[in-house]
Formats: structure tokens, sequence, C-alpha cells
């Protein structure tokens, strides 16, 4: 063997024990990234599963690199504001089966275009704000919540127009109005306008005030027409029970004659 062939070989030994190496380090580091009652792989990207962990709160150590994330089935109750901001490369959030009640504005805010799933069904989400799914690329799971029909949820839905299946699969536990409740979303927005009903709420409550003066000032002059046709009954009696002025037959006459 040759002095190149020597050097080739232990070329390609070194350049393949440096590779296990480096691979090692990376794995060591995933691993010693991972949150506690998390597991973490690297399968097409680094998966953190943390499913079942008991968890109270949403992890604020997760690893930047995180590309598959599985909070399901724990006991979070709430999503912090910009809790998942630096996590670029997130494509998949599952928060099925937890305790979430309400979703703020900026919960998603730095995912909010790289997501393609995300799994919120089966949580207490009565309500959300307005803009919590603004720029929301992903394909959307909301059922199994206990939501309350209102003008927000409108707009919240509108605003995820691609998302059709999502809309109807929500269904109001409560709504506005009660003849709402228990019918799936999409039926009580084709038969009214959530966002109109304060106004028209408004417009009736001014009609009723104003029908409520003009019956009072119809009233108060039927009344004072009364009154003083009633007056005028009386003073007329009064002068009637008056004694008539009669002549004496010896009263001279105003007009004297001169013969």
């Amino acid at each position: 063997m040759n002095l190149v062939d020597l050097w080739l070989t232990r070329s390609l030994s070194m350049c393949l024990l440096l590779q296990s190496f480096v691979l090692m380090i990376l794995c060591f580091h995933s691993a010693s990234m991972c949150p506690k009652g998390c597991l973490c792989s690297s399968s097409g990207g680094l998966n953190v599963t943390c499913s079942n962990a008991n968890l109270k709160e949403i992890p604020r150590d997760l690893p930047p690199e995180t590309v598959l994330l599985y909070l399901d089935s724990n006991q979070i109750t709430s999503i912090p504001n910009e809790i998942f901001k630096d996590l670029h490369q997130l494509r998949v959030l599952n928060l099925s089966k937890n305790g979430i009640e309400f979703i703020d504005e900026h919960a998603f805010k730095g995912v909010a275009e790289t997501l393609q799933t995300l799994d919120l069904s089966d949580n207490r989400i009565q309500s959300v704000h307005k803009n919590a799914f603004n720029n929301l690329k992903a394909r959307a799971r909301i059922a199994n919540n206990p939501w309350h029909c209102d003008c927000t949820l409108q707009q919240v839905l509108r605003g995820m127009a691609s998302n059709h299946e999502t809309a109807h699969n929500v269904i109001c536990k409560t709504s506005v109005l009660d003849e709402h409740a228990g019918r799936p979303f999409l039926n009580a927005a084709n038969d009214a306008d959530l966002c109109n009903l304060p106004k028209k709420t408004t417009d009736y409550a001014m009609l009723v005030t104003m029908f409520g003066w003009f019956t009072m000032v119809i009233s108060y002059v039927v009344y004072y027409v009364r009154q003083n046709q009633e007056d005028a009954r009386r003073h007329l009696e009064y002068l009637k029970s008056l004694p008539s002025r009669q002549k004496k037959a010896d009263e001279p006459d105003d007009i004297s004659t001169v013969v």
C-alpha cells in the first residue's frame, strides 16, 4: 500500500469518526434541551412529544428547532401570549384534550405563517380574541368546545374562510340568541347576522321609548281636553242655575212717550 492509499484510508476513517462525533453531539444537544416530561426525536425535524405528561402549562424551554409539538391530553388551561414566537420551524401543534378556556390575541404570534396543522379540539374554549387567528394558514380543528356564539366568533370564523370544515364543526353551547343554543354555528349565522344584533336591539329600545313618550303626550292632550270640557259644562250649569230677573207690574217702561 503506497503512501497515497494509506493517507486516503486514514482520511476516510477520520471523516467517519468526525461525522459520528458531530451526530452524537447533535443528538445529545437535542436530548439535553428536551423539556422535562417530554420525549424528543429527530425524524424529518425535531419532534417534541409531551402527551399525557400531566403538564399544567406549556413548557417555556421548547427547542427553537421544534417542527412537531404534541401537548395533547394534559391539564393546560391557557396559552400565554407569544409562547411559541421562537419556534420558527413549527408545522404541527396539538393542544387537544386540555382545559383551555380562552385564546388571547397573540397566542400564535410567530408561528401563524408556518403552522400547517393546529388542533384545539376537546377543550373548554368558549371564546377567542377576534384577532387570535389572524394570518393563520394552518388547518385548524376546534370542534368539541363549549362555544359561545356571538359577533366575535362570527368575525373569527369569517376570517378563516378557507377552513369551511372548521366553521361547520362549531356547535353553539350558548349564544346571544337563545334559539341558536345547541345548533351548528353556520346554521345560526345563516339565520341572523350576530354582529347586527346590538344595533337592532338599540333601535327597538329607541322605538319603544319614542312610543312611550308619544302615548304620554296623547294621554295628556286627551286629559286636558276632557278636563276643559268638564269645566265648561259646570260653568254652563252654574249660569243656568242663576235666578232670572222679572219685571214688576208698576215698574215704568224705560222708554216714555211724550203726548
